[in-house]
């Protein structure tokens, strides 16, 4: 049990290291970098997550296709050479 509290305490501390290193930083920073870092923040918040769904939907889509386009080919080829 010891472990663990010490574990979650240094985790804690690490934390509110970072979050106290990024309240520093953002004082520090002037208005124009504070948007700029604003907008990348938003960027990655939003525009990427998005990006990455869409583009497992769309590989999906593909693996699907692809599987039925060649599962309709092995069956046609098969009853060719029955015939």
């Amino acid at each position: 049990m010891n472990k663990l509290t010490n574990l979650l305490d240094e985790i804690l501390r690490a934390f509110t290291q970072t979050l106290r290193y990024g309240v520093r930083l953002i004082g520090r920073m002037s208005p124009p970098a504070l948007l700029g870092a604003a907008l990348v923040l938003a960027f990655i918040c939003s525009i990427l997550p998005l990006a990455l769904v869409l583009f497992v939907v769309f590989m999906l889509i593909k693996l699907v296709v692809g599987a039925t386009v060649i599962g309709s080919r092995r069956a046609n080829r098969h009853q060719e050479h029955v015939e």
